[in-house]
């Protein structure tokens, strides 16, 4: 299968090509169905022969081309420039498609603004982009291709291009790069779609996949949203979220932060937090993206803290100079996970108290641990427990894991020697 992107170098176009490599190369199995062939990329650069050619090889056309943005500031200027940018470029490609007798399916990026209802009542943009898609229905109709309209709603991911079309982009880049920027109305609702969802629909698809639907607008429906319909004339992607410019700024500001508390936010799986997350990221300049640990070094060795999170305890790291003991105390309920990554090590724990059935202390349970052999001990509550570099050469280092973040003021620790 021979695959046609226009707009190849755009937002939407880089992610999708940079997958379509993956499946290409089998680097990514999750479409076992997609056999492919050549990824053809279509851009503003790209020659009207070279593309005749693509669209006469072309077995599905992705077109993604088209203007968000135009250069033009007069009124009747960008206008013009959204019409020719978007129906004209769509009128180019399907022409082509024509000469060359290629009725394969076409996929176009629409945009939901196209629904000229609600806030996007009257928008130039939204007349050129609907526009497109009454071409495309008719080229359907004329020639009995297929094709798969998709409205899209405000679009986030790496690589998008902030100060744009974008304004999580604008935001995440701002934030990431700790620029000046201005919230107009925290109040403005967004529904957001994040891109590797976006080209998972695209590559349904291209197996024949696509989610239907239709855009009702009644008593009921305001227009805008997606109703699934098997036979719906429109596609769209089902998985968006709803939020407030202002929760996506705050949270933004809680992922600057860090580095400095070391903490990470919630990030379910699936949630807009952790997409929002990855895109934050991308957007790091690169003296951001290594950050110092604090290190707490005495004669016994190094204690530092890692990661920490609000429900799901801290990551630590002990590094125990050698013959060194460390620990030597118990938790109420507080539990962790020691594993030994480097060096030879021995870890103890004993329940608290007399055992009322020998009327003497409960027994001191052993693990001797090793770097090359890595297992996980827990630390049980209620039991008191030490960690020993058992080596007089090499320190001993020791991942933790603890299911709660140290708190000076409630530390749940106390001190008891476990022999």
């Amino acid at each position: 299968m021979n695959i046609l992107i226009t707009g190849a170098k755009g937002f939407v176009g880089r992610n999708l090509v940079e997958n379509l490599k993956n499946i290409k190369e089998r680097k990514d199995r999750t479409h076992p169905d997609i056999q492919l062939g050549d990824i053809m990329e279509c851009d503003i650069d790209t020659e009207k022969d070279e593309l005749f050619e693509y669209c006469r090889k072309a077995d599905f056309v992705f077109h993604l081309a088209g203007v968000n943005r135009p250069k033009e500031t007069e009124e009747k200027a960008r206008a013009d420039a959204y019409m020719n940018g978007n129906f004209g470029v769509s009128s180019q490609l399907l022409e082509l498609l024509k000469k060359c007798k290629n009725t394969c399916p076409v996929m176009l990026s629409s945009s939901i603004q196209a629904a000229l209802t609600g806030r996007f009542a009257g928008s130039e943009y939204g007349k050129s982009k609907l526009a497109g898609e009454e071409l495309f229905f008719q080229y359907s109709v004329e020639t009995g291709a297929k094709v798969l309209v998709y409205r899209f709603p405000n679009l986030f991911g790496k690589w998008c291009r902030p100060n744009y079309n974008s304004a999580i982009a604008t935001f995440c880049n701002a934030v990431a790069r700790d620029l000046d920027y201005v919230v107009n109305d925290r109040n403005t609702q967004l529904e957001l779609l994040y891109i590797d969802d976006l080209v998972q629909e695209m590559l349904y698809a291209l197996e024949g996949k696509e989610h239907r639907c239709e855009y009702p607008k009644d008593e009921r429906y305001d227009g805008l949203s997606p109703q699934s319909s098997s036979q719906g004339r429109y596609c769209y992607v089902p998985v968006t979220y709803k939020a407030m410019l202002g929760e996506i700024v705050d949270l933004l500001e809680k992922f600057r932060q860090m580095p400095r508390t070391f903490i990470i936010p919630e990030i379910p799986k699936n949630s807009l937090e952790k997409k929002l997350y990855s895109t934050y990221l991308s957007y790091l300049p690169e003296a951001s993206i290594s950050y110092p640990i604090t290190m707490n070094i005495d004669q016994r060795g190094v204690f530092a803290e890692l990661i920490k999170t609000k429900s799901c305890g801290q990551m630590s790291i002990n590094i125990a100079n050698p013959g060194n003991v460390r620990g030597q105390h118990w938790h109420n309920s507080k539990w962790e996970i020691f594993i030994v990554v480097s060096g030879h090590g021995l870890i103890q724990e004993r329940k608290i108290g007399i055992d009322p059935d020998t009327g003497m202390p409960y027994p001191v349970l052993s693990f001797e641990v090793r770097g090359e052999e890595m297992k996980a001990i827990q630390m049980l509550p209620g039991y008191t427990h030490n960690i020993i570099n058992l080596s007089e050469t090499e320190k001993l280092i020791t991942v933790m894991w603890a299911n709660e973040q140290f708190d000076p003021e409630h530390p749940d620790t106390f001190s008891e020697n476990v022999e």
